[in-house]
This record gives C-alpha cells, structure tokens and sequence, in this order.
C-alpha cells in the first residue's frame, strides 16, 4: 500500500486554544504523514494568546493559525477528512456537519485552559497542561498502524486515545 497522507480537523467551540493546540502539534509531530487543521462551531475570532506563548516556548508552531467555523471545511473543495477529533465537551455535544468521505471520529475532551483565572502564570501553566495532555494523545494516535489497522480497531483505539490523563470524563462520544 502506498504511503499517503491523512488529513486530521480538531475541532473545539471557540476554535482559539485547545483545537489550536492540538493542530500544531500533529502539524509538527506528524510532518510528513498528517495535515492537520483546526475549527470551531463558534470561534471566538481570536487565538488566545496563551495558547501561542505556549507553542512558541515548546518549539512549536505558532504562526498562521486563526480562530475560524468548521463549516469551512465542510463545503465542495474542502479538503476531506480522514479523522476528526473534539477536543472540548461542548464541540463533542453539538450537531455537526456531514462530513464527506466518512471520516473516523472520537472524542479526545481536556479542560479548557482559558477558563483558568489568576495570574498570567497560572494561565500559562493551565495551557501548558493542556499541551502536554494533547501531545500525549497525538503521541498515541502517530503510533497507531493506521494503514493496516482494521476499521473497528482503529476506532477502538481512537476512543480509547479520548480517556487518558487529562480527560474531562467519560463521555467519548464520535460525531
């Protein structure tokens, strides 16, 4: 079979913080095998400026991401997925838009980090928590066998990927 490249939407409500998070990451950590993206039911406009502090002090990238709808990618000439994963509780209960070509969905839910009150610091440690949460769940996902795995398994693992560390429940439901 040969190797091709899977495209991977995070989707989150405000689509400025944990979505944008987990893009980056897969963007990086995945080169060459993933193209990640990134959207929100409601974004907010705005990347939470934590959420960048964070990638760039990470070694992540931090440039070109926007806050911006899912329904971007949910029209003729959107790139189709081939996974899509929320990232927030909110997106995971939402009605979303049918998605072309049957992508492989799960719940991967994290606190949101720009709910946290205090200090810059403590803001800065709640999305430094988060990454590090959303790393470990892209971690598991770059070592799956994707290409050879078998559809069901694969779904198995996926869900499975939504209940590590960090998860904000049981509910890991796919859309």
């Amino acid at each position: 079979m040969a190797d091709r490249i899977y495209n991977v939407l995070f989707l989150c409500t405000g689509n400025s913080a944990r979505s944008i998070l987990a893009e980056s990451i897969l963007q990086k950590d995945g080169a060459g095998r993933f193209h990640a993206f990134s959207a929100g039911s409601q974004p907010k406009g705005a990347v939470n400026p934590f959420a960048l502090k964070v990638l760039k002090a990470m070694d992540y990238p931090a440039e070109g991401f926007r806050s911006k709808p899912w329904d971007e990618f949910a029209v003729p000439g959107a790139p189709v997925m081939d996974f899509i994963f929320t990232v927030c509780d909110d997106a995971a209960g939402e009605a979303c838009p049918i998605w072309p070509g049957h992508p492989a969905t799960a719940h991967w839910g994290i606190e949101d980090p720009s709910h946290v009150e205090g200090t810059g610091i403590d803001k800065e440690r709640a999305f430094s928590t988060a990454f590090r949460y959303m790393k470990n769940r892209i971690g598991a996902f770059l070592s799956l066998p994707i290409g050879t795995i078998d559809d069901m398994a694969l779904q198995a693992s996926l869900h499975g990927i939504g209940t590590m560390e960090g998860s904000t429940g049981s509910r890991n439901k796919a859309n």
